[in-house]
């Protein structure tokens, strides 16, 4: 009998130990299990945070660019960036803040309440940097519908312009006939001596046929003003007198060391007496 009671409490003892090392086996799996779930939480809070410090550096450089060809002030420049090293700075400490209470609870609800508050942040953080390009970029819209107007204007003055222009001799016949102005035929050579057309002075300092371009200098009130690099047709605009009239030198062939064309002048203009170089089309 002593026999079997030392058998039976030998048998409990070893039970008791096997239960116990079962249940300390149990512990240690959820310890590893919920270290592995804290481990992948913090990695997804690492990654979240290099993705919004990335997208704040990227939003900032397109804002330095924008704001540049904008010409927005510095000192709302100076503000922008300050925005966005605010947004940053509230990011991190969002982030340590979480990453303290999830230290602190170490638990799966802790875990999903960090998730979810860091993703709403991160939210929060695009949808505010949205807002705000999308005010520049409707400023850029504004520009960018002012510069197409002002290309369409320029267009049609230039539209306007090309249908006042004589190529020829015909076409100047035409243009005296409207009776709207004045206008000097002229035919001079490549000379240190200026040539007089009207009530100005010209003298043609270059040529180049082959590319239909030419140089010349206008003496005008006193003054004189060069124009260089220009082509066959294209009207020479400068003002004269105090009134700041308006002449247009149009050169309709270029040839070597010669140019042939006309004078346009506003009408009814008293002129000094003309030059052997121009004479004027009746």
């Amino acid at each position: 009998m002593d026999w079997l009671k030392s058998k039976t409490t030998a048998i409990a003892g070893g039970c008791c130990l096997a239960l116990i090392g079962l249940q300390g086996y149990g512990l240690v799996s959820m310890r590893s299990a919920l270290d592995d779930r804290v481990g992948s939480a913090e990695r997804e809070l690492q990654s979240a945070r290099s993705q919004n410090d990335a997208k704040m550096t990227e939003m900032a450089a397109a804002l330095d660019a924008i704001t540049q060809r904008m010409g927005i002030t510095a000192q709302q420049l100076k503000e922008s960036h300050a925005l966005a090293e605010k947004l940053k700075q509230e990011n991190t400490q969002t982030a340590q803040r979480l990453r303290r209470e999830l230290s602190a609870k170490a638990d799966a609800k802790a875990v999903k309440e960090f998730h979810e508050e860091a993703t709403n942040k991160l939210n929060e953080v695009q949808q505010d940097a949205t807002a705000k390009f999308g005010a520049v970029s409707g400023e850029v819209q504004v520009v960018r519908t002012d510069l197409d107007a002002t290309r369409q204007d320029l267009a049609n003055s230039k539209k306007e312009l090309s249908g006042l222009i004589a190529h020829n001799a015909s076409e100047l016949v035409e243009l005296r006939k409207r009776g709207e102005r004045e206008y000097f035929e002229f035919d001079i050579n490549k000379s240190k001596e200026f040539a007089h057309i009207a009530d100005v002075l010209v003298q043609l300092k270059k040529t180049d046929v082959k590319r239909q371009k030419f140089d010349v200098v206008i003496n005008a009130d006193d003054s004189s003003i060069t124009k260089k690099d220009r082509t066959a047709n294209e009207p020479v605009t400068f003002l004269v007198g105090p009134d700041r009239l308006r002449y247009e030198l149009v050169v309709n062939f270029v040839d070597k060391n010669r140019v042939r064309g006309y004078l346009s002048t506003p009408k009814d203009k008293t002129f000094a007496a003309e030059g052997p170089s121009a004479r004027r089309l009746q």
